[in-house]
């Protein structure tokens, strides 16, 4: 379905009166994986590890520095304005911010009516009657349509934007944070209402999140980033049972146990996160690894294939051998 390689988004650092470029920032910095049909990822990592701007440019909302990605076969980034307007139809996301992602000026009916009036589907009864049966299946009422989205609770504008991001039935969901506003009882209904749509409609999901207990309820396979890049990618049993590289056991280390029984040996890390202006060299996580060895502060570790569909870039698995089973196009 979805095939992204070596995607590397750099955003300009100007200053002076004459704002002459100084630097980057490399919010993304040779990412890649892929997304299987009906498949459900997870992008999960500290806050500016890139994971938003990776979602974003993957929609080409926001334009690459380079890399490629591959929807059903066609590069993305090659396309010509035309033809990515017409693919939009499959491509959707649900923003962070529900309320601040809604205009505050239309009705839910205008709202969720937006897409099909852009891609001028349907008449206009052909067109409410759809709307009515959509916010049925995300849990509201068809008198809803006549309110203002300032009338609703966080959980129901949440579902308000599900309904705009399914109303065009799209083959890809990108979940920018879908969540995290919501009180917890709400977030668990959220994530069954996704999980029952995505059955019911097919969809693949991308679900980018800093909440592990988040991504592991809903997610089938999971890619761990930091600073740009990703560390550890693989399925979300064997991730989060066995995590492999040195910051994905910090992260686990810090989900809570339900079991007050059942203690965890928690990994405090060490400094904070480097500046993405100017990344630390070899392993951008060697600063703050309390395994890094001589070898991380010099080479890039390269993603190396540990187990079936599961793959870390640490030099501990040999990495940056030339012997080792390198996958560069993950």
């Amino acid at each position: 379905m979805l095939e992204v390689h070596n995607l590397k988004k750099y955003f300009p650092v100007r200053r002076g009166w004459l704002r002459r470029i100084k630097g980057y920032v490399h919010a993304v910095d040779g990412v890649s994986f892929q997304v299987r049909e009906g498949e459900t990822l997870g992008l999960v990592g500290e806050s500016g590890c890139g994971k938003s701007t990776t979602g974003r440019t993957i929609l080409r909302l926001i334009e690459p520095t380079s890399g490629t990605v591959k929807f059903k076969g066609e590069d993305i980034f090659a396309l010509s304005h035309d033809r990515l307007r017409v693919l939009r139809k499959e491509m959707q996301i649900i923003f962070q911010d529900p309320f601040g992602s809604l205009n505050p000026r239309l009705t839910v009916e205008k709202i969720v009516e937006e897409p099909l009036l852009t891609h001028k589907i349907g008449t206009r009864k052909e067109r409410r009657k759809k709307i009515e049966e959509m916010l049925e299946k995300v849990g509201l009422l068809p008198e809803h349509m006549r309110r203002f989205p300032h009338e609703f609770s966080g959980g129901q504008r949440q579902r308000i934007m599900i309904a705009r991001a399914l109303i065009m039935n799209p083959s890809l969901i990108i979940g920018d944070e879908p969540v995290s506003a919501l009180d917890v009882s709400v977030q668990a209904q959220i994530l069954n209402l996704l999980a029952r749509l995505q059955r019911d409609f097919s969809f693949s999901l991308i679900i980018i999140s800093h909440d592990l207990s988040v991504v592991r309820y809903i997610c089938d396979k999971v890619a761990v980033m930091y600073l740009g890049k990703v560390v550890e990618i693989g399925p979300a049993d064997f991730l989060y049972d066995d995590p492999k590289h040195p910051y994905t056991k910090a992260l686990i280390s810090a989900v809570p146990v339900a079991d007050p029984g059942l203690k965890r040996e928690r990994i405090i890390l060490e400094g904070d996160v480097p500046s993405p202006v100017n990344p630390p060299s070899g392993c951008r996580f060697h600063p703050r690894c309390p395994e890094r060895m001589d070898i991380c502060a010099l080479e890039k570790p390269l993603p190396v294939e540990i187990r079936e569909d599961h793959f870390v870039s640490c030099h501990h698995y040999g990495g940056c051998s030339h012997s080792a089973r390198l996958v560069q196009n993950a």
